[in-house]
């Protein structure tokens, strides 16, 4: 490798699907100049990103580097749909070792790679701060924080940690959910410890578009919140992807779910899916299903359980539908249990709108195919990502109030927010919203758009 290398890269993502499957795409995109990409995780987390990645193709994987570190085993408990607080406390565990473990074989790693380049750029998760510390020690290296959250929710989160240093718009504190409920204070306390590891960063990378938040940008960027640090909005991270599009998930998952959908007319059909890290109860299941089959409206379903901190091992829950539901609703709808592929389901041309807990992940996904959004926020920053989505985008309808998300969801609800996206005159304006961003989404990522020339110049600074 001597002499080989101008700059390397060096990817550490946090051990959680939404944030894996990020900075793998950015991975790609950064491969996409010929510039090496090494991708660091435990064993299992990377396997699981790379058997879970859409839209990455055998050459695009083949320039990527995988980083496959063993850790001492974890505890990985299944997830308690009935916590009051919905945040997935039982990945804590995972989450614990991976920042404790990771650190000597990336600073490891590091070193090796330093001897052998001009340059070492590591990027990682804002919450591996701890892992990539020890980057200070090499002449060569330098180091950028990614916040895998949008460009409104790290600017809120920011700005009245410091006590709000300068006044903003009213209009943007207007039914602001507060942060009570979305973490448990456990995993607070773990972001805590990793902010102060940030200090050397040289800059911050964000998975957004100024198309879609060039307001909270500009706020980001404004002192003393900036702190002299460089800042780009370079996504969607993700590729736009169309049912004939390579991916690597379940070949029998995919097959099952695209045949259904090229069967159904175009823009009418519903998508749900809560992600990753969300647990449902047995009732608020039952709720969901009636009113899913009361909207006469056709759907496709993703009932999966939250991961687990190790998702190769133990068993997963078994769901206990109304009796008979599936043989009544098998002209409208289908259930899948498995991993189901979201990209490609929300660029089929069948995708009406798309029923989700407002991860920034499966929102960037959903913005960049122009599909609106039901949002039903959980935990973490998904309540706030809601309200960009409602209230400031205006290309989604919120499904409940953060003030009410202790209370189940009832099937009425859930049918009159269906009916509302998919057959009222304010859901036609809120998809035809959604389809023109979608547009421009797209348009900002090809050559001499915003976020395209922002990717360039990310990587002329970093070539520099």
């Amino acid at each position: 490798m001597a002499n080989k290398y101008e700059v390397v890269v060096v990817v550490v993502p946090f051990p959680a699907q939404g944030h894996l499957n990020q900075l793998l795409h950015l991975s790609r995109l950064i491969c996409s100049y010929k510039i090496p990409v090494h991708y660091v995780s435990t064993k299992n987390h990377t396997l699981q990103a790379k058997i879970r990645a859409q839209g990455l193709s055998p050459i695009a994987m083949n320039n990527i580097h995988f980083h496959e570190f063993s850790i001492p085993s974890f505890q990985s408990p299944p997830p308690n749909p009935n916590s009051t607080i919905k945040f997935p406390s039982h990945l804590q565990p995972s989450f614990e070792s991976s920042s404790s473990h990771l650190r000597e074989p990336v600073a490891s790693l590091l070193r090796f790679l330093s001897s052998n380049a001009r340059r070492i750029v590591v990027i990682h998760d804002s919450l591996m701060a701890y892992v990539v510390q020890d980057f200070t020690s090499l002449p060569n290296a330098e180091s950028y924080n990614f916040h895998s959250v949008s460009a409104f929710t790290i600017f809120l989160f920011l700005w009245e940690s410091m006590g709000k240093p300068f006044p903003i718009e009213a209009q943007i504190l207007e039914n602001l959910p507060s942060l009570t409920g979305s973490f448990t204070s456990e995993f607070m306390d773990f972001m805590a410890a990793q902010r102060k590891y940030s200090n050397s960063d040289s800059g911050k990378i964000y998975n957004t578009s100024r198309v879609i938040e060039g307001k909270f940008m500009n706020l980001l960027e404004k002192e003393p919140i900036k702190r002299n640090k460089m800042h780009w909005a370079i996504g969607p991270f993700n590729p736009v992807m169309t049912s004939t599009s390579s991916n690597n998930s379940s070949i029998g998952q995919r097959h099952k779910c695209l045949t259904w959908l090229d069967k159904q007319s175009p823009k009418s059909v519903i998508f749900i899916s809560f992600g990753t890290t969300t647990s449902l109860t047995d009732e608020q299941i039952k709720e969901l299903c009636l009113g899913l089959e009361r909207s006469n409206t056709k759907f496709i379903w993703a009932l999966r359980d939250a991961d687990k901190g190790d998702i190769f091992s133990g068993d997963v829950r078994k769901f206990e539908l109304p009796n008979g539901y599936e043989e009544r609703i098998k002209n409208k709808g289908i259930i899948v249990r498995d991993w189901a592929p979201q990209l490609e389901i929300l660029g089929h041309f069948s995708i009406v709108g798309f029923m989700s807990h407002c991860g920034w992940n499966s929102c960037m996904e959903s913005l960049s195919t122009g599909v609106p959004i039901i949002a039903w926020p959980m935990h973490s920053d998904q309540p706030r990502n809601s309200i960009l989505i409602t209230k400031f985008l205006k290309v989604g309808i919120l499904m409940n109030n953060w003030e009410r998300r202790n209370e189940v969801v009832t099937s009425n609800t859930v049918e009159r927010a269906v009916k509302t996206l998919v057959s009222s005159n304010e859901g036609n304006e809120i998809r035809k919203r959604a389809a023109d961003l979608g547009v421009a989404i797209r348009k900002s990522a090809v050559e001499g758009g915003v976020t395209r020339k922002e990717l360039e110049s990310f990587i002329g600074h970093i070539n520099r």
